[in-house]
């Protein structure tokens, strides 16, 4: 059975009991440097981290040379944090099966948007053999689809869809208000929507890239 890690942004730290169960059984912890602090205040320190990385902007030379066998300095500023942390994960835990993202939403809507929109990047450009990816926080579950799926969701729980793709299709079973017919072309589209039924279907006209978010 694979393991898991966890990536902590800095985002709004986790309070709720599921995201705080994801971080305390997950086999490896990495932190973005900005998010340090944070996960060492909140977690009172009990479990350091497997690394820290990032371009250590927001660390002081202090707690750098503190920590310095947790750094791992990524200069290149083509990605943020959250993917250079997500690409270490990637490439120094082989096994791993499910990858976390916590503290990735909340405190700035820009690093929101841009790092919830990283899912879809991550699901097409990386090689990730079946590793399940999402991000949680105390009000969701988000995660990329790629392609048709079919979830196990719980009837009536809360289900949103966001894609960038204007030209997508959605049919879909198992949700309150088909998609059927949305034209995707602003975010809102198909948010605020409810599951009718345990199992929902999304079937795409094409591969593409969405983001599903689950209450």
């Amino acid at each position: 059975m694979g393991k898991s890690a966890v990536i902590i942004g800095d985002g709004e730290f986790p309070r709720k009991e599921y995201p705080l169960y994801v971080l305390h059984s997950a086999d490896y912890v990495v932190c973005c440097d900005g998010a340090f602090r944070k996960y060492m205040r909140r977690t009172g320190g009990d479990r350091l981290p497997d690394a820290v990385v990032g371009d250590m902007d927001s660390l002081s030379a202090g707690l750098q040379k503190k920590y310095a066998g947790l750094i791992v300095h990524v200069s290149e500023q083509d990605d943020n944090d959250q993917t250079k942390a997500f690409r270490y994960v990637l490439e120094h835990f082989r096994d791993v099966s499910e990858i976390h993202i916590l503290g990735g939403t909340g405190m700035r809507e820009d690093h929101t948007i841009g790092n919830i929109s990283l899912l879809m990047e991550y699901a097409r450009t990386f090689d990730l053999g079946g590793i399940g990816v999402d991000m949680i926080s105390d009000y969701s579950t988000i995660f990329a689809i790629t392609d048709s799926t079919e979830l196990e969701v719980g009837e009536g729980r809360r289900i949103s869809i966001i894609t960038p793709d204007p030209g997508l299709r959605i049919d879909s079973e198992g949700l309150e208000w088909p998609t059927s017919g949305v034209v995707f072309d602003n975010w809102w589209k198909s948010t605020l929507n409810r599951a009718c039924s345990d199992r929902v279907r999304l079937t795409f006209s094409h591969p593409s890239m969405a983001i599903v978010i689950l209450d």
